[in-house]
């Protein structure tokens, strides 16, 4: 069974940069690395960490290594997504039984003290999912081709537990097919669906998740009878299907804001009125209206709680990826109107840069 996201590998033009801005503005901590010298052939990677969050951050070394390509076609992005499992062989042989093509087959790398079953087959777009069966070291990412590092206990932060869910953008008429893949070859299941309209633009949004409920997917689709919005701009900027977003789940989300915000994170703005009616959207809640509007985070609910979330302005030389943090308090789903929100505010953020 799928437990959840081991990792997330991104393809960048340069990781140690990257690395720079994750560890300096999100409180992340290098934990491993690999090149040439550690077994790892025409790349170089770093692992970062915080809590439950593992990122590998991946650089060409040549012009024909894969990361190259990748990052050609969509500038630097998330290329991998790697799936927690007891049984990397099998959940890849189940995967392309079910349709998945394969990407590579089941490799075992291993030394004294721990062993990693890894196999890979395609996603949506040039994603790739990477089944992980570990044993052993818990720290010993990937033996015998990256190096553990101790990181120092006074680098970092404590803020995030693991990433909640993956925001996908898909080209318009793919998002029933990619929710029927993510059904048959991984065993997924639909769990919630949105049309939302925000003035002459429309989107429509599906979830998939795992049977543990370790995996979130929440998959974007632009709606081709309205005008063109964000989700059109992220397809043609991109290069086609591609990661918008991860979202990391922060069991207080108005700590994580402030220590990200005085580490240099930026925040997307919320407009003053968003506040005004709060009470009447998401009705009494436990949050102080005060804290949302000073911290930007957006409140909604579903059946079972309260969700508490806030996006970063993207940071990407083409303008396509960002991150979010969220708060679970009960809530098990998602609430329209934060999606609402989301759109919006990705709107003004867009418009602005595009003024400059």
């Amino acid at each position: 069974m799928i437990a959840g996201i081991d990792h997330v590998e991104f393809f960048v033009g340069d990781a140690q940069q990257s690395s720079f801005y994750l560890c300096g503005a999100f409180g992340f901590r290098l934990c491993a690395e690999g090149g040439p010298e550690t077994g790892l052939t025409g790349h170089r990677s770093l692992l970062l960490r915080q809590g439950g969050v593992r990122l590998v951050l991946t650089s060409a070394l040549t012009a024909t290594a894969e990361a190259a390509g990748y990052v050609s076609r969509h500038g630097d992005g998330a290329a991998v997504i790697a799936f927690g499992t007891d049984d990397a062989r099998a959940e890849f042989h189940a995967a392309v039984e079910q349709g998945a093509a394969p990407v590579r087959e089941p490799a075992v790398y291993a030394d004294a003290g721990a062993r990693v079953v890894v196999a890979e087959v395609a996603g949506f777009g040039d994603v790739v999912h990477r089944f992980v069966e570990r044993h052993g070291d818990p720290d010993a990412f990937l033996p015998g081709r990256m190096q553990t590092l101790a990181p120092d206990p006074e680098d970092g932060e404590s803020l995030f537990e693991l990433i909640d869910h993956v925001a996908v953008c898909v080209p318009a008429g793919e998002l029933d097919r990619t929710v029927a893949h993510y059904e048959k070859a991984f065993g997924f299941a639909q769990v919630f669906e949105e049309h939302i309209e925000v003035g002459e633009q429309a989107m429509n949004s599906k979830v998939v998740q795992s049977p543990s409920g370790g995996v979130t997917f929440t998959i974007l689709e632009p709606d081709t009878t309205r005008r063109p919005g964000q989700i059109d701009d992220f397809i043609g900027r991109h290069g086609g299907a591609g990661v918008q977003h991860l979202a990391f789940l922060a069991p207080d989300i108005f700590t994580a804001v402030d220590r990200l915000q005085q580490r240099g994170a930026r925040f997307l703005a919320t407009p003053d009125g968003y506040y005004d009616g709060v009470a009447g959207r998401v009705g009494a809640t436990t949050v102080d209206a005060a804290e949302l509007r000073r911290t930007n985070v957006l409140i909604d609910r579903d059946h079972w709680g309260e969700i508490l979330q806030i996006f970063t302005q993207s940071m990407h030389v083409r303008r396509t990826y960002f991150m979010e943090v969220i708060e679970r308090r009960g809530a098990r789903s998602f609430g329209s109107g934060n999606i609402r929100a989301l759109y919006e505010a990705v709107e003004r953020d867009g418009s602005s840069a595009a003024a400059v």
